[in-house]
């Protein structure tokens, strides 16, 4: 982040806003992933499973969507799923409108279906596209959204490529090393990133991994980042996934970005996770990088947490003004 996201970021946390709101544009994916989130019956809590609920379609989202927008100013809107490109038509209006208003957008998507070549022309959008693993086990995991799909989707355009590490990837010589030679090599990828599974407390997912395995990849990963420039692995993101922040309460991530579920008006909480998410398994990139980022300290003294957590207690102040 530059120093002028920064300051603009935190501006926003002292006039009481969320620099950054994501929203689950859809209940709807073709796509049955073991251990995606979204769909696990604890995500939405008492709301009731995503599946269940009634979204929205045609000019009904479009306005919706862009109240939210226009009611929170982020900074920073992240659209995720569901999948969201079973929503082209309307983010064919929205990623525009949006782009026009000065807000960046990350757009999450398996690349199921073509992306619009439109939408490389549009300005501060990042489509993030997520691959789990090598060809193998992606394709069995994420049928119909086939690594051969994939590159015949993303076609004409940059993007970023994300993986989640699972168990099943785990203790194979060379398998992390193949993967970024693989899409690394693509003209269409501007950077690889990992993230780790974030099991819900208590889970028993077959994708969680141990400590040892955890700790194993992350010193295989950062060996091999000077092999692979596209690879995006700072210091400061391999110190959070050590010690991940404690609770919901301690994750800077997920105290300044608010999350919406596909009716647009329910929350997500205590993170984009939803449920109990066990913290100390936290794989969340945003969330490594942010923690790094709080434990510095201000010329040595004071950690930036500190001023963080001022800041954050002027603007929550400033907005109960606000309402009266």
């Amino acid at each position: 982040m530059k120093n002028a996201e920064v300051f603009k970021a935190w501006g926003r946390i002292l006039t009481g806003y969320y620099p950054s709101i994501s929203i689950e544009i859809t209940r709807e994916c073709p796509l049955r992933c073991p251990g995606c989130y979204a769909y696990e019956p604890e995500h939405l809590g008492e709301v009731g499973p995503l599946r269940s609920l009634v979204d929205h379609s045609g000019d009904e989202l479009i306005d919706r969507f862009l109240d939210l927008v226009r009611r929170y100013r982020p900074l920073v809107v992240f659209i995720v799923g569901g999948e969201p490109l079973v929503k082209f038509r309307e983010l064919n209006v929205l990623l525009p409108r949006i782009s026009d208003m000065g807000i960046g957008v990350q757009l999450v998507t398996s690349a199921v279906r073509p992306i619009p070549r439109a939408w490389a022309r549009i300005k501060d959008l990042r489509v993030v596209v997520s691959v789990d693993g090598l060809q193998p086990e992606h394709d069995e995991r994420r049928k119909p959204a086939t690594y051969e799909r994939i590159l015949q989707n993303i076609d004409g355009h940059r993007i970023n490529v994300h993986c989640t590490v699972t168990r099943q990837m785990v203790g194979r010589e060379g398998y992390f090393h193949d993967f970024l030679s693989f899409w690394s090599a693509r003209p269409e990828v501007k950077k690889v990133w990992f993230s780790f599974f974030t099991p819900q407390l208590g889970g028993k997912d077959k994708e969680n991994l141990s400590s040892e395995d955890r700790e194993n990849v992350l010193r295989e990963l950062v060996d091999l980042r000077r092999a692979f420039p596209k690879f995006y692995l700072p210091d400061t993101v391999v110190e959070g996934y050590r010690k991940p922040p404690q609770s919901p309460d301690d994750c800077i991530f997920a105290r300044t970005t608010l999350s919406f579920t596909a009716d647009l008006k329910s929350k997500i909480t205590p993170c984009q996770f939803g449920g109990k998410p066990d913290c100390a398994q936290c794989g969340c990139m945003a969330s490594a990088g942010l923690k790094a980022v709080g434990d510095h300290r201000l010329l040595g003294v004071v950690p930036l947490r500190v001023l963080y957590n001022a800041s954050d207690a002027i603007g929550k102040a400033t907005a109960k003004i606000k309402t009266f």
